[in-house]
């Protein structure tokens, strides 16, 4: 009973802390997509433990071979594509909307946030469920392309038949997209909460941005099953499963408001 009271403990804390937010920032991370079936990268299952990530996923491995990175691809798809936005992504989408957060600044590239009803949303790695050609620039949606790999591997941008078609995500030996970074540290900048959840605070420069807002002394709420670097610098940190803890935070939220009569 100990360390339920505990968490419990722990979770008001943090919903006080949300429910006091009027320029929250939300930044997630791998866990909140796995527990919509996606399959995390470094993780105990992670594909990086199936495949070396080199090869899997940097630009070089993919411009020599990208038939490399198609193949991986069709085996993976179809859970990605079945995937569904989780409880936790519902949550946060409320919270935005009720006026506690301003934004999510996600390092997941499946799109998720944007169907759970995220209005004000940074990719900081990009959207897994677009395509770019890097010989042309043209684009097409994923779907289309992974459709086609049954009869053409690697498959073929049909504006320009070239060979280089990329998901629109950063891989590694690439910089991450300029324009979300600078809104994400805007954002860090200007927020009155951090809200870190099911992210491992591992990956930089990413993982810079909830640094930045603890810099300025804003106070930070960790939400994740894991330790993380960033936990001893944390206001509260709540141990355990996102799409089982944001939906409790959110209903902790909604009770704290004074009634109206």
């Amino acid at each position: 009973m100990v360390g339920a009271d505990r968490e419990r403990e722990a979770l008001a804390r943090a919903a006080a802390l949300v429910a006091g937010a009027r320029r929250g920032v939300a930044f997630t991370g791998a866990g909140v997509s796995a527990e919509s079936g996606i399959q995390t990268f470094r993780g105990k299952d992670g594909l990086w433990r199936q495949h070396d990530p080199y090869r899997t996923s940097s630009i070089e491995a993919f411009l020599q071979d990208p038939s490399y990175y198609w193949r991986i691809s069709a085996e993976r798809w179809p859970a990605y594509a079945a995937s569904r936005p989780n409880p936790g992504h519902l949550a946060l989408a409320a919270l935005e909307e009720e006026g506690h957060l301003a934004a999510v600044v996600t390092q997941n590239t499946d799109g998720l946030h944007r169907q759970a009803g995220t209005k004000r949303l940074v990719e900081l790695h990009g959207n897994g469920r677009r395509v770019r050609c890097l010989d042309c620039g043209a684009a097409e949606p994923r779907e289309e392309v992974q459709r086609r790999l049954e009869r053409e591997l690697p498959p073929r941008c049909r504006a320009c038949g070239g060979r280089h078609l990329k998901p629109a995500v950063v891989f590694f030996g690439e910089s991450l997209p300029a324009a979300a970074m600078s809104e994400a540290f805007q954002l860090a900048r200007e927020c009155d909460l951090m809200l870190v959840v099911g992210s491992s605070l591992q990956v930089y420069p990413a993982a810079h941005v909830p640094g930045t807002a603890v810099e300025r002394g804003v106070p930070l709420v960790v939400v994740n099953d894991e330790p993380t670097p960033m936990d001893v610098a944390a206001e509260v940190v709540v141990r355990g499963r996102s799409g089982e803890l944001l939906p409790e935070l959110l209903r902790l939220v909604r009770s704290s408001r004074p009634e109206r009569h």
